[in-house]
């Protein structure tokens, strides 16, 4: 039996040899340093975009998951490790002019456009190390936990303005059919209903730019860990924008109704201001439903019968 070739096949990090393996992982955690060096003036508005705007306060944990997702595939991931310098020039060197623009802004960008830039090209560098230390088969056999990456990135403006001003048309068009289904009386103008005591206006933050980035992002990884087929994918992960405007449009539904009915307060309680998880969850549940079922629609692949091979002792 040939031992040599188990144990390497069992470490996981190289099949070229147990000793290359961790210089190279040390190595390229090393240089995944240098656009954080590089853009260490631009981290502090960063780190006040992701502490103070709730829309981006999942951002430290998308770079948890890719390394979690890496390392529970690292057999199949470093299983051919090897260097391939022009494809890693071709997205180390833009990934650190993109740093070095946000740095010195010199196009005079915003602040939460400045934080989108230099964050891409840190994530495109760490993409392009990648490549440079671990190689083509390597990059493409994580990338899906590399490409994961880009949900580190705030939306930059105006394209956040034209989604969220979407997501509240959607949602006030959702709420208006819940109250027509309802028999609420009403009258609308553009995202204000004039309801019976008082007004409300569909605002930005009724939009549910945030809950519906996290459910985008919850589905995108549920689709990746338990489906197999790229169309089934795409599939679940297209229910992600009516589902949205459907939790949204039932959310003002909810409250509106509880506001007359019971009491005007709801409308500024906890529920209004902390409710959002409650309505995550309700539209987790058909988006699981509808997991299961593709799931179970997806045909097992067919084994491969491969001939035993008994080395001579």
């Amino acid at each position: 039996m040939n031992l040599r070739n188990e144990n390497r096949e069992a470490v996981g990090f190289s099949i070229a040899g147990t000793d290359a393996g961790y210089p190279r992982v040390v190595g390229y955690l090393l240089f995944c340093l240098l656009p954080l060096i590089l853009a260490w003036d631009a981290m502090r508005p960063v780190a006040a975009l992701v502490t103070y705007n709730g829309t981006f306060s999942y951002a430290p944990l998308i770079p948890l998951v890719s390394v979690f997702l890496v390392y529970s595939g690292r057999k199949a991931i470093f299983c051919k490790v090897s260097s391939n310098w022009i494809v890693a020039a071709a997205m180390i060197v833009p990934g650190l002019v993109a740093v070095a623009l946000a740095r010195f802004n010199i196009w005079g960008m915003t602040a939460d456009n400045q934080c989108s830039l230099v964050i891409f090209g840190i994530v495109l560098t760490w993409a392009g190390a990648f490549v440079l230390f671990f190689g083509t088969a390597a990059f493409r056999a994580a990338r899906f936990p590399l490409a994961f990456l880009i949900f580190t990135v705030p939306i930059p403006e105006p394209l956040l303005s034209r989604i969220t001003i979407l997501l509240q048309e959607g949602s006030a068009n959702v709420a208006e059919w819940f109250f027509k289904l309802g028999g609420i009386p009403y009258l609308r103008q553009d995202f204000v209903f004039q309801l019976p005591g008082f007004a409300i206006r569909v605002a930005e933050e009724c939009s549910g730019i945030r809950s519906s980035v996290a459910l985008l992002i919850t589905t995108v990884l549920a689709s990746h860990l338990f489906l197999k087929t790229s169309w089934r994918k795409v599939l679940l992960c297209a229910l992600v924008i009516p589902l949205a405007l459907f939790k949204n449009g039932l959310r003002i539904m909810t409250l509106t109704t509880l506001a007359i009915y019971v009491n005007p307060q709801f409308l500024y309680g906890n529920l209004h201001r902390r409710g959002g998880i409650v309505f995550f969850a309700i539209a987790l549940v058909p988006l699981v439903l509808v997991l299961v079922f593709l799931q179970r629609r997806e045909k097992p692949r067919p084994a491969r019968v491969q001939a035993a091979q008994i080395s001579p002792l």
